[in-house]
């Protein structure tokens, strides 16, 4: 049985569909779209090459057909009960491609292994600016290098970008669980295996902030629906 669940968050909203047990859904924004700005990579002839032909923009908000928005970080931030399933020990990477970070939003669990790669033949540095974790500041002058990194304590977000490539931003969320997802493309997100209980669920979006919600999920479903202001 179904339970639906719908998210208005600010100039955007999150229309989700819940399964008892999961929460599943989309991001979609509303209100007049902001205009996409090119990113100019001139400063660096390796980066001007490697996109060559291409329009990039920077990826504060990324939309998609219908509205669609990408890189909205859903989780739940209470109501969890009894011990988490433990992390998982592959890596997650975080990789630097076309002096783009890839993926713009990188989430992880505590104590899990992040890998940092640099994928481009140019010198990049990845500087982050925790409040939990400790910081760091990593040269990266090599195609191929890579650096690993683990943060022992929850954070959401971590801003992380390239000192020497002002235009280079990306975010890092880390938990204490893993019920947690990022809006792709299309804007959709899956959060699995989520216990029957009483939550709060919390959406972040880099510019467009944070709203969150007490939500149930039940085994039997149900209906719901909740307006984020």
């Amino acid at each position: 049985m179904k339970h639906f669940l719908v998210l208005a968050l600010g100039v955007f909203s999150l229309a989700q569909i819940s399964f008892a047990g999961a929460l599943a859904g989309k991001a979609v924004f509303k209100g007049t779209a902001p205009k996409a700005v090119a990113i100019k990579m001139n400063a660096d002839p390796v980066c001007a090459k490697a996109n060559t032909g291409k329009t990039i923009n920077k990826e504060d908000v990324v939309l998609g057909a219908g509205g669609s928005l990408e890189n909205v970080v859903v989780y739940v931030k209470e109501g969890l009960k009894g011990a988490a399933p433990a992390a998982a020990a592959t890596p997650v990477t975080l990789d630097q491609v076309g002096c783009m970070y890839r993926p713009h939003i990188a989430v992880l669990r505590t104590n899990q292994p992040l890998k940092i790669v640099n994928s481009d033949p140019t010198m990049h540095n990845v500087h982050s600016f925790p409040k939990a974790n400790p910081g760091f500041n990593v040269g990266m002058a090599t195609k191929g290098q890579t650096v690993e990194k683990k943060f022992a304590k929850p954070e959401q977000m971590i801003r992380v970008k390239c000192d020497v490539h002002g235009w280079m931003s990306s975010y890092i969320g880390v938990f204490d669980h893993p019920y947690f997802a990022v809006t792709d493309a299309s804007g959709a997100f899956s959060i699995k295996d989520l216990p029957a209980g009483e939550y709060t669920v919390e959406a972040w979006h880099e510019k467009l902030g944070t709203k969150s919600q007490k939500v149930t999920v039940t085994d039997a479903g149900g209906s719901l629906e909740v307006t984020f202001n």
